[in-house]
């Protein structure tokens, strides 16, 4: 029995489920009615989240998106489970930002994109067989990185923007099928990675307001704000979106 929602009655996998925007939504995701699959490279985190969600709503397939393998047995388990597949969220990512263009070595730029891309890409392909001619939403978390510049992430950038790129073309190849590809392009937004990455600098405090200071809107998103968005683009309200993306960035990238 479909439980009331937006996303009620269907199911959707999660990847980088178990922090930040992940975490957000998948809780949104099991709020607005949806049954999920978290995809991890950990499994106490992602055991925690199972059981903070409801193990009749929930289930963990741990694997590193890097692994092609991992996708296979995400939708095996999702079709298992629930016999249907309806939504894919790419969310989970590499992030080495902080790195000099010239000091980054071909081995730290293939891991970014194993993950980023490569990892997205078979995500992407695997769950998009299993929709079939069903249709379904397919949504990949970018970044504000993937349309501007900025000092010490030029390959994390680029990452991003090869997942926007795919996100436009897969969007026009799968249409036909019904499925709908869109991104959402979050800003600096208040998860684990980026506290720690404020906390690392010299002055943390001065760190944090000279980047709120950049944001038009004075502050940095929460991971509800992009789960919020996702949840759109992942619901039936968003039927004639595919090939956008959603910025959520307080008009950074609008600046």
């Amino acid at each position: 029995m479909s439980r009331p929602g937006r996303l009620a009655g269907k199911t959707a996998i999660v990847t980088g489920a178990t922090e930040g925007i992940g975490y957000a939504v998948s809780h949104a995701f099991v709020r607005q009615g949806a049954r999920v699959v978290l995809v991890a490279r950990r499994a106490e985190p992602g055991e925690r989240l199972v059981a903070e969600l409801g193990a009749e709503v929930a289930s963990l397939v741990q694997g590193d998106v890097g692994d092609p393998a991992t996708a296979d047995r995400a939708v095996a388990e999702t079709l298992r489970r629930h016999g249907a597949l309806d939504i894919l969220v790419n969310n989970a990512g590499l992030d080495l930002s902080g790195i000099p263009l010239l000091e980054t070595t071909l081995e730290e730029a293939r891991r970014i994109f194993d993950v980023n891309v490569f990892g997205a890409l078979s995500m992407l392909q695997a769950c998009a067989r299993a929709m079939g001619r069903r249709g379904g939403s397919i949504v990949n978390v970018t970044s504000r990185l993937a349309l501007v510049g900025l000092p010490g992430s030029a390959v994390y950038g680029a990452s991003k923007g090869a997942l926007q790129s795919l996100t436009f073309g897969a969007a026009v190849e799968l249409a036909p099928l019904g499925i709908r590809v869109n991104a959402v392009a979050p800003g600096l937004t208040e998860t684990p990675m980026v506290t720690l990455w404020i906390e690392e600098q010299p002055e943390p405090d001065a760190f944090r307001r000279r980047h709120e200071g950049a944001i038009p809107l004075g502050r940095f998103s929460d991971p509800e704000d992009v789960a919020s968005a996702v949840v759109y683009l992942a619901s039936d309200e968003s039927g004639s979106v595919t090939g956008a993306s959603i910025s959520v960035d307080g008009g950074y990238t609008a600046a």
